[in-house]
């Protein structure tokens, strides 16, 4: 008879293989693999393996399984069903782009930008918002606003819909729409624009496998020089944003001079840009004459 498998010999040998895949950090997702198939958080794992608990063989197989696929840089967000996102826990899988920690400090320049509207129940708007992150957290940290999101990806919405049903936020509205003639009746209300639109360069290779294979080209890849879709967010928000409106716009670390750029010929006043925790620059921000 076998002797049982160690969560910790099982943990060790996860992250070996995923090193030795290149992975960024080995051991964190081996735990949160283990995390997925024990039910626990990774929390509980670490606490499991220094007690010195065995996995179920059907565990040990199903973290088996689940190693061998992340080790071909199978997004670990694919394989566990979900990504966090602030406060928030989102489903994804193949189709939807998965949602990244650096777009939290984009969420959180549409959430203050919201939260200082001078309206009982300010407008906001998300546009291409793929898993629903960005519209999800401005309703539920500004529970006080309305958010109306577009997704035109058949692929992403099927996501974006499961995200707005398991969040139930009823100040939350979605919509399948282009983002270029989304929310006509909004028009000239609107206190807050917000985007995570594709901003890859076509001809730009992402440097990591689990981007570069996995996540759809369409929320990737903007045009020669990654702006198509940013012109067209800064004449759309034109459209909806009133007065002294808000729009933000996420971006690669290196485009924030042309964005400016392409918003202030727009007519937009005092953009901005903005750097992530990394210090990269991440968002552009403008405000509506």
């Amino acid at each position: 008879m076998d002797s049982p498998l160690l969560l910790q010999a099982a943990l060790h040998r996860a992250a070996d293989t995923f090193a030795r895949a290149g992975i960024a950090d080995p051991v964190v997702d081996a735990e949160l693999l283990a995390a997925h198939v024990l039910g626990t958080g990774r929390g509980g794992v670490q606490a499991a393996a220094i007690r010195g608990d065995a996995l179920a063989p059907a565990q040990a197989e199903e973290l088996d399984r689940l190693v061998a696929r992340r080790a071909t840089r199978e997004p670990l967000q694919h394989l566990t069903g979900t990504a966090p996102f602030r406060h928030l826990e989102l489903r994804v899988g193949p189709g939807v782009f998965v949602p990244r920690p650096e777009t939290e400090m984009v969420a959180q320049l549409a959430i203050d930008a919201l939260r200082a509207a001078a309206a009982p129940a300010p407008i906001a708007v998300d546009l291409g918002t793929g898993s629903g992150a960005i519209a999800l957290a401005m309703a539920t940290e500004v529970p006080h606003a309305q958010v109306f999101a577009a997704e035109n990806s058949v692929d992403a919405f099927v996501w974006t819909k499961e995200n707005f049903a398991l969040v139930g936020a009823d100040n939350a509205r979605l919509a399948f729409i282009d983002l270029e003639r989304a929310f006509p009746e909004l028009d000239g209300t609107v206190s807050v624009v917000a985007s995570n639109p594709p901003y890859v360069p076509d001809a730009a290779i992402p440097r990591d496998p689990e981007v570069r294979f996995f996540d759809p080209p369409a929320a990737l890849y903007g045009g020669a020089d990654g702006l198509d879709v940013v012109r067209v967010l800064s004449r759309v928000g034109l459209r909806l944003a009133h007065g002294g409106g808000t729009i933000v716009i996420e971006h690669g670390e290196w485009q924030g001079a042309e964005i400016r750029a392409i918003l202030a010929a727009d007519g937009w006043r005092a953009a901005a840009t903005h750097p992530d925790l990394t210090m990269r620059d991440r968002a552009t921000t403008a405000l509506r004459p």
